[in-house]
């Protein structure tokens, strides 16, 4: 019998006692709160906490149980008074329970206080005694005693009453938290409050009797006011909150956050949102990463907005157009293939592919423009000619290795627009894409120029994690350091936010690579930079996908971008890697190789890919006579007299929006009268476009408006003759537009020059 009592009593205490849903709790990389969510059932409960205060240690054992470190689980000399003093009085007034009997009842759910069930605390007390030590036994009972209304344990007290850790608490407030789990359900704060100050008071002045505390202490513990209502828990990151809370639920889980930095940010975002709400913008969302750790700094998934306007919406890792924010990929992309050098000449005309027309932002045309400055103003039409030359498949293929994960089509479904806004990505995704870039060119200084295997990693947000960036190696794994350096280049020369534009004149001022992005409807505005530590995403809009005018990158997220990294420290500009990169004469004018009779020319580096690119076309070597006035040969110049002279030559297309910002770009000279040979002359149409179906409008009066034809000629003083349907309408010179006011249906237009050169365009007119 004795060893079946044994058995029994070894096997009567669960081994786990608390079993209650808790709440999921967030905290910072240096262990501040950020946050928590309710518990399931509707308590506040923190999750179980091994580490309790030793000024509420010291009151709970003064107040509840003085003998707790010398008794086995019950006090036989309480329960004696206790039982004296309640056959005495005819009821229960006295429990005499010991903190390990109140441990054993809280797991019981306060079950009926009979004298059966209390004798059946004591037996489950003393072997609670047995299995666990004190430290343990105080653990369980700060972790699940009640403290009135829903809050339930010590941690959540202590924020919910005095708005604080419960390391922090003063020696008057760990008394009131230690008082009110004898009765929580007569005395919390708010409510008999006279009563809870007698309490308190009484338990002060037993520690200043016991020498636990001085008559100082005393004396201002006394003073200290009560609280009153519960404060709310602070929400500091509350959608990082929510992403935990789906695979952590009911955890206590330490984050990366650096919660000075995440309160700043959402000021940050709270003082731009106040701005941006009065154009009835209403969302924004900011990612901030550690570059070298990847992990998450700040995690502001939305403003604080209201529900109508999907506050609890987390945007950081929803998919939405990107706009422009793809184009350095591209950049990097052909550096990296030896397709383009940085500075190579990208046509920017009208043009039209197929049925896409993508027009420029500011609905402006250069002629030609060098690639990184097409980058840094963001252009659109270079940017299609590049995607288009360089092939979509190919382009595809490099997103696709830096893992954005809403690319899930093909790249025929996207087509050319996939540059321009026409996939989807996240700000999660897009900011661990530039941090890879970035490490790579840390990974490849820091290492003697060698590479890392596993630059594409996930961003870390809980602190119990680290990234693993592989082994080293000498193979790249997306974009080689050189195209990554001269990415970043070209990216440090965007222009900046209105009040930020001449941060090159001023020595605090930080480098940063950034860009922006805009999608259309004007639905979406981005903007995401880097430096050699820090990656900063922005994005803003409205969740619901409204657009509104004036939501473009560069004024609505830029500054949010720029205010943010100005609360981060200043980080070193990335080192060039010269050993990935050749010095090599550049034609200063198309930014391709020099060529021979390139006539100015600068030593600049280049990625060693670069190599293959053809020198450059756009010279030609043209024989002038002495005065340099008209182009001659042998025919009519003796060969002594001749000037030989390169020539930076573009067709007449270019040329024409080439000279609009360009005032110093001289046309090729005439070839002189007396010179017998053909000279090399052609034009091309402005506008129209081959295939065009034109709308033309009618005005107020209901006028139908005209149509302007443009044309663009290789030598000046021209004349150019202009059909329609074959029916001669007329001459121009100098300047080729004529007016015309064409029926509704197909036409074609054609124009002859003076020395027979012909041209035809088809169009369909609507109305």
């Amino acid at each position: 019998m004795i060893f079946v009592l044994l058995i029994l009593y070894y096997f009567c205490l669960p081994k786990e006692l608390f079993s209650d849903p808790t709440a999921t709790v967030i905290t910072s990389k240096s262990n501040q709160l950020l946050g928590a969510q309710i518990a399931s059932d509707g308590q506040w409960r923190f999750p179980h906490n091994d580490s309790i205060p030793e000024k509420f240690k010291t009151c709970i054992i003064q107040f509840e149980d003085e003998y707790f470190y010398s008794h086995p689980g019950f006090n036989p000399i309480s329960i004696v008074k206790a039982l004296k003093e309640n056959i005495s009085s005819g009821e229960v007034k006295r429990g005499g329970s010991t903190l390990t009997q109140q441990v054993i009842r809280l797991s019981r759910k306060g079950r009926s206080r009979t004298y059966v069930e209390k004798f059946k605390e004591i037996i489950l007390a003393s072997r609670l005694e047995f299995r666990e030590s004190k430290a343990t036994i105080l653990a369980y009972y700060s972790s699940n005693a009640p403290f009135g209304g829903n809050v339930v344990g010590l941690d959540a007290a202590a924020w919910r009453y005095f708005n604080r850790d419960a390391h922090q608490l003063s020696w008057a407030e760990s008394a009131t938290l230690a008082v009110l789990p004898n009765a929580p359900s007569l005395i919390y704060p708010g409510k008999n409050q006279e009563r809870l100050l007698e309490k308190r008071n009484r338990l002060l002045k037993k520690l200043l009797d016991n020498e636990i505390i001085d008559e100082l202490t005393y004396s201002l513990s006394i003073v200290e006011p009560l609280p009153q209502k519960p404060y709310p828990l602070p929400q500091i990151a509350p959608h990082l909150l929510q992403k935990i809370n789906k695979t952590h639920k009911g955890e206590f889980v330490k984050t990366t956050i650096n919660k000075d930095l995440q309160e700043r940010v959402n000021h940050i975002v709270k003082t731009h949102y106040n701005i941006l709400k009065q154009n009835e913008i209403h969302n924004a969302a900011v990612f901030v990463m550690d570059v070298r750790t990847r992990e998450v700094l700040a995690y502001v998934g939305n403003t604080p907005t209201d529900n109508a306007h999907h506050k609890d919406v987390d945007i950081i890792d929803k998919p939405r157009s990107t706009g422009s924010i793809l184009k350095p990929f591209l950049f990097a992309s052909m550096l990296d293939s030896g397709d383009i050098l940085p500075n190579t000449l990208i046509t920017d005309v009208p043009s039209q592919f197929g049925n896409y027309t993508p027009e420029n932002f500011n609905k402006n045309y250069d002629g030609v423009v060098p690639a990184s400055r097409a980058l840094a103003r963001s252009l659109n039409v270079p940017s299609v000619r590049m995607l288009r030359s360089f092939g979509l498949d190919r382009f595809h293929g490099y997103l696709k290795q830096l893992e954005l994960k809403d690319l899930k089509h093909s790249a025929n479904h996207y087509g050319l627009s996939l540059i321009l806004g026409g996939a989807e990505s996240n700000l999660w995704d897009l900011c661990k894409g530039y941090a890879a870039l970035s490490s790579t060119l840390n990974h490849y200084s820091e290492t003697s120029s060698e590479y890392f295997t596993n630059e594409i990693v996930e961003p870390i947000y809980l602190a119990s994690e680290s990234v693993n960036f592989g082994s080293i190696s000498q193979d790249k794994v997306v974009f080689d350091a050189a195209s990554i350096y001269l990415t970043y280049d070209s990216l440090k020369k965007v222009n900046r936010p209105e009040g930020d534009e001449n941060w090159e004149f001023f020595d605090a001022s930080k480098e940063v690579a950034w860009k922006t992005g805009t999608s259309f409807g004007f639905r979406d505005a981005w903007a995401i930079g880097t430096t050699s530590n820090y990656v900063v995403g922005v994005w803003v809009g409205n969740a619901d996908g409204e657009g509104r005018p004036g939501l473009i990158g560069v004024q609505t997220a830029g500054p949010i971008l720029f205010d943010v990294f100005d609360l981060l420290p200043k980080s070193p500009w990335f080192d060039k890697p010269f050993d990935e990169m050749e010095e090599v004469a550049i034609c200063v004018n198309s930014g391709h190789r020099a060529s021979s009779i390139c006539d100015e020319t600068t030593l600049s580096y280049i990625q060693k890919s670069g190599l293959k690119t053809e020198a450059c076309p756009y010279h030609i070597t043209v024989h002038l006579d002495k005065n340099e006035q008209f182009q001659v040969n042998s025919s009519c110049e003796s060969i002594e007299e001749m000037i030989h002279k390169p020539w930076f030559v573009l067709a007449p297309i270019k040329a024409y929006y080439y000279k609009l910002k360009n005032p110093f770009y001289k046309d090729l000279p005439n070839l002189r009268d007396d010179c017998s040979g053909e000279e090399v002359l052609s034009m091309d149409f402005i506008y129209p476009k081959e295939e065009n179906s034109i709308f033309l409008p009618k005005d107020f009066d209901g006028d139908k408006n005209s149509l302007i034809l443009k044309v663009a000629h290789s030598r000046m003083n021209t004349k150019i003759y202009w059909y329609i349907n074959d029916k001669y309408l007329g001459l121009t010179k100098d300047i080729h537009e004529f007016e015309i006011l064409p029926g509704e249906g197909k036409h074609k237009i054609t124009i002859v020059d003076e020395f027979g050169n012909e041209l035809t365009r088809s169009i369909s007119i609507s109305e």
